[in-house]
């Protein structure tokens, strides 16, 4: 039996949305979720909302991460973390359960 963890959020993810949120002025959460779609069966819809009551709230540095119930199965054990490459800066999501993904790195299946 395996055992099944929560996603984990990393300190440079929170200290990244603690930017977003100072530059805008408000006080978000990062949203998480995945949806149907996407051109390996699944994508990632990551933006800034508002808590739900059946969400996840993994919190960090004064911030907010959250799960929908939907979504947390499929991130299970999954690391969140904010990336800065030459091609540009976002979310992603290092996820254990993807079997493949596609090269846009917002797509995946299981």
């Amino acid at each position: 039996m395996e055992l099944t963890l929560p996603p984990k959020v990393t300190p440079r993810a929170f200290a990244r949305l603690a930017e977003i949120n100072e530059g805008t002025g408000e006080a978000k959460a990062l949203r998480v979720a995945v949806e149907g779609g996407g051109c390996s069966g699944f994508q990632y819809d990551i933006r800034l909302d508002d808590p739900a009551p059946d969400d996840l709230v993994l919190e960090g540095g004064g911030q907010k991460v959250l799960i929908d119930a939907v979504s947390l199965p499929f991130l299970a054990n999954a690391v969140i973390d904010f990336s800065e490459e030459l091609i540009g800066a976002r979310f992603v999501v290092e996820n254990p359960n993807a079997t493949s993904s596609c090269g846009c790195g917002t797509s995946f299946s299981i």
